[in-house]
C-alpha cells in the first residue's frame, strides 16, 4: 500500500493540474464563479436550521456552528464519492490515448471538493464568530482529521470507480446510500438524542467518529478523543488498502470496459 501512494506520489504535478483545472472548471460560465463554494452550504444550513431548529425544535445553543461543523465535512466526502464513481469512465477517451496511473483519477474529485471545503470553512469561522464562541488550541488536530478524511474517501473512491467501470448500477445506488448515511450520522442532531441502545452502532462508524471530530474542534472547542483517532485511523488504513487492492485487480480490464 505504502509503495502504491510512493508510486503516486512522483505524479504529484499532474495531480495538482488536473485537480487545478477541476476546480476552475466546476464553475465556469456562471456568474458568482467560485462563491458558490460559500452558497451552496450556505442554502443548506438555513434549510436544516429552519427545519430542525424551528419546527422539530431541537434544543441546542448555537445550533448553526453544531450544523456547519458536521456539514462541511459531509459535503466533501459525498460529493467526493458521488463524482469519484465516475472517475475512470468520465476520463475513457484520455485513458484510452495516454499511458497514466489510473489510481490518480479517483484522487482528483477528492482534491478538488477539499479546496472548496476549505474555501467554505470561511463560512464556519464566520458563524463562529458570529456567535460570540472560541477557537483554540484543539484546533492543531484539523490537519491530522483532514489527512484521514482524505485517506478514507480515497479509499472508498478506489473501490467505486473500480467496481463502477462494470457495474453500472452504482450510479444510481451510491446517492441513495450517500442518504441513508447522511440521516444515520450524527450531524443535523447530537449524539445525545440517539437512543442509548443504538449509540454502540453509532460510534463504530467511521463517519460518526469523524464527524464528531470535526465537530470537538469547531463547535465543543475540545481534542478529540484518542480512542477516535485510533479508530478513524484504523477504519481510514482498512479502506485504503481494500480500495487499492480491489482497484489493482480490476483496472486490467478497464480499457475493454470502456
Amino acid at each position: 500500500m505504502l509503495r502504491q501512494l510512493m508510486d503516486l506520489y512522483q505524479f504529484r504535478e499532474l495531480i495538482q493540474v488536473l485537480i487545478a483545472r477541476d476546480v476552475k472548471g466546476r464553475y465556469r460560465g456562471t456568474f458568482l464563479g467560485f462563491l458558490w463554494s460559500l452558497l451552496n452550504p450556505l442554502i443548506f444550513m438555513i434549510i436544516y436550521v429552519i427545519v430542525f431548529s424551528i419546527y422539530l425544535r431541537i434544543e441546542m445553543e448555537d445550533y448553526p456552528v453544531f450544523l456547519l461543523s458536521g456539514i462541511l465535512p459531509w459535503l466533501w466526502f459525498s460529493n467526493s464519492i458521488m463524482e469519484s464513481t465516475t472517475s475512470i469512465l468520465g476520463n475513457g477517451s484520455l485513458i484510452k490515448k495516454v499511458w497514466l496511473p489510473l489510481e490518480i483519477f479517483p484522487l482528483v474529485p477528492i482534491g478538488s471538493h477539499m479546496i472548496h471545503y476549505l474555501f467554505s470553512s470561511v463560512l464556519l469561522l464566520g458563524c463562529i464568530l458570529f456567535f460570540g464562541r472560541s477557537l483554540s488550541w484543539p484546533l492543531l488536530a484539523f490537519p491530522l482529521i483532514l489527512a484521514f478524511q482524505c485517506l478514507l474517501s480515497y479509499g472508498l473512491a478506489l473501490f467505486v470507480s473500480a467496481l463502477a467501470v462494470h457495474f453500472r448500477d452504482l450510479f444510481h445506488l451510491i446517492p441513495n446510500l450517500l442518504l441513508m448515511a447522511f440521516f444515520l450520522t450524527p450531524i443535523l442532531y447530537p449524539l445525545s438524542m440517539v437512543p442509548e441502545a443504538y449509540r454502540d452502532v453509532i460510534q463504530i462508524n467511521p463517519l460518526a467518529i469523524l464527524v464528531n471530530a470535526y465537530q470537538d474542534i469547531f463547535f465543543h472547542n475540545r481534542f478529540p478523543t484518542w480512542s477516535g483517532f485510533g479508530f478513524i485511523g484504523a477504519w481510514a488504513a482498512c479502506f485504503l488498502g481494500g480500495g487499492l487492492w480491489i482497484f489493482r485487480q480490476r483496472k486490467e480490464f478497464f480499457v475493454e470496459a470502456l
